[in-house]
């Protein structure tokens, strides 16, 4: 498919109608759509086909974080959904993240394989809650590397920590970057955000964004605004 958009569409509903009202109103050329935690328990692998088979690409966002036996084939799995990516945390470590990778290489569908680095909604104090006492920006680079050496094709990061990765990562190592609000959107819960055009012109690739669309009264229109912003053609 010729996509002319980095925007991935967070689809944070808790039901099926919900989420087939929103994705109607889409296109599959503007943007990629996003299925998480809730979405996919609530409705299961068959909201996945049903997406892909309106011409969407998915990115399966459940961040598998097991022993590498358990992740493998979880993500075996999700590419026999046909998906366009799926997720893993990097700090499942090397051996986890290389089964991973394995599992994926043997499939017929083969999606990027995304390693999860540090949450855009945690800050340097809730990190060293955990026993790190690093600055966010410093273990993102960490494990970006760890994901790059584990044969990953990218990571999921903040957009702040984007150009950083570019630079001492590589620059054709893929970047997702949640944490991108338009200018004046409300937050949430994110702590580590930019706009839409500031994250690219840091090195962003795909832009996950959610409620700023979702929750618009016209969705189309406010992805095509975005685009817009960021001058995509």
């Amino acid at each position: 498919m010729n996509q002319i958009s980095p925007v991935v569409i967070a689809l944070d509903f808790k039901d099926k109608a919900s989420t087939l009202n929103l994705v109607n109103q889409l296109q599959p050329e503007l943007c990629r759509l996003k299925v998480g935690k809730e979405l996919f328990v609530r409705c299961g692998p068959d909201l996945v086909k049903e997406l892909i088979g309106k011409g969407f690409d998915v990115f399966l966002d459940l961040k598998f974080y097991d022993i590498p036996n358990t992740v493998a084939a979880a993500c075996e799995a999700a590419a026999d959904l046909g998906v366009w990516m799926v997720n893993v945390h990097a700090s499942g470590g090397r051996k986890m993240m290389q089964a991973a990778r394995k599992a994926i290489s043997g499939t017929s569908q083969k999606p990027l394989l995304i390693g999860v680095t540090v949450l855009t909604s945690l800050s340097r104090q809730d990190i060293a809650e955990t026993g790190l006492d690093i600055e966010p920006e410093l273990q993102v680079l960490r494990l970006a590397n760890l994901a790059r050496d584990s044969g990953l094709d990218g990571v999921v990061c903040s957009p702040l920590e984007a150009e950083l990765l570019k630079q001492e990562v590589a620059e054709d190592f893929c970047l997702v970057t949640p944490g991108v609000r338009p200018a004046g959107s409300d937050v949430g819960d994110q702590q580590r955000i930019m706009t839409p055009s500031q994250a690219l012109l840091a090195g962003s690739d795909y832009l996950v964004i959610g409620r700023p669309i979702t929750a618009s009264k016209n969705p189309l229109k406010a992805l095509e605004a975005i685009i817009a912003d960021c001058q995509i053609s």
